[in-house]
């Protein structure tokens, strides 16, 4: 059976790869501490030493748009293009090529149907910035196959929190039951409090510091009753217009199991934003969260 190597989740800020790429005048000032901060988040995912990749993210109107829009949708595709022009245009993101691991897509679908969700696919997807970004930042070199989970967090009608919490909790069964002798990690990213357009966008932090500490609170200490008592689809409008990113988070506290403490917690303020890490070592046997 497959082995879990690692449980990922943070947020996918899209200027990353500009910022640390940058030179010069051009060379933003917390660049450097970025760069630091994302170097060591990465040590996380290479000392797990996966060879498969699970994905979890939300497609930004790219591919999908309201005349067709799943809840949740599993790409089992045989690869998989990446970015889209307005991203590499606006981010300086670069075009690049994923390969897929299809038996692991097939598995997911088949096994999440019969475990009550109604997933959708597409064997032509392409990918975007919330699935790249933590590629880029992770696994720079992309090397390793992958796949897809997009989620909906933008056209309401949304599912609850708590279906968001089932379904990172159905992706580790299934993942878990995988009839290969391969170690996955699963990654996932969302948002805390974000503002897109609105009067709180351009402040020196999140447009909810409170918000943004209870968040980071919950996820890395696992608790999942606490956040499905304060979160509701309506709650989340308050602590900005985009936080309802925050259900991916809540998706990856599925697939880490309620309690469960987070081995790595680390977080930046960005302008307008804050930038959360957490990394969790399922089975691990030592303190240094090794398997």
């Amino acid at each position: 059976m497959a082995t879990i190597a690692a449980v990922i989740a943070s947020t996918h800020h899209p200027f990353y790869y500009r910022a640390s790429t940058s030179t010069g005048d051009d060379r933003p000032p917390f660049a450097d501490e970025w760069v630091a901060k994302v170097t060591s988040f990465r040590e996380t995912l290479t000392r797990a030493n996966a060879d498969v990749l699970v994905l979890v993210g939300s497609d930004h109107f790219h591919q999908l748009w309201l005349d067709n829009m799943p809840q949740f949708l599993v790409g089992k595709a045989p690869f998989y293009d990446a970015n889209w022009y307005n991203e590499e245009r606006e981010f300086g993101l670069p075009k690049m090529f994923f390969t897929g691991q299809e038996d692991l897509s097939a598995h997911i679908l088949r096994n999440g149907l019969d475990a009550g969700f109604d997933l959708a696919f597409s064997n032509e997807l392409r990918i975007d910035h919330s699935v790249t970004c933590p590629i880029i930042t992770l696994r720079p070199q992309a090397d390793l196959p992958i796949v897809p989970i997009y989620t909906n967090i933008f056209a309401p009608p949304l599912p609850q929190p708590k279906r968001y919490v089932q379904l990172g909790q159905m992706i580790r069964d299934v993942v878990e039951s995988w009839p290969a002798d391969l170690r996955v990690a699963i990654i996932g990213t969302g948002h805390l409090s974000l503002e897109l357009g609105g009067p709180r966008q351009f402040g020196p932090h999140g447009p909810d510091p409170e918000f943004d500490r209870k968040a980071v609170e919950w996820i890395a200490s696992g608790d999942i009753e606490k956040a499905l008592g304060e979160v509701s689809l309506d709650s989340l409008w308050e602590p900005g217009n985009a936080t309802h990113g925050f259900l991916d988070f809540m998706l990856m506290m599925g697939v880490a199991g309620a309690g469960q403490q987070a081995d790595y917690v680390d977080t930046l303020d960005l302008f307008h934003t804050m930038e959360a890490y957490f990394t969790w070592y399922p089975g691990k046997t030592d303190a240094g969260g090794r398997a």
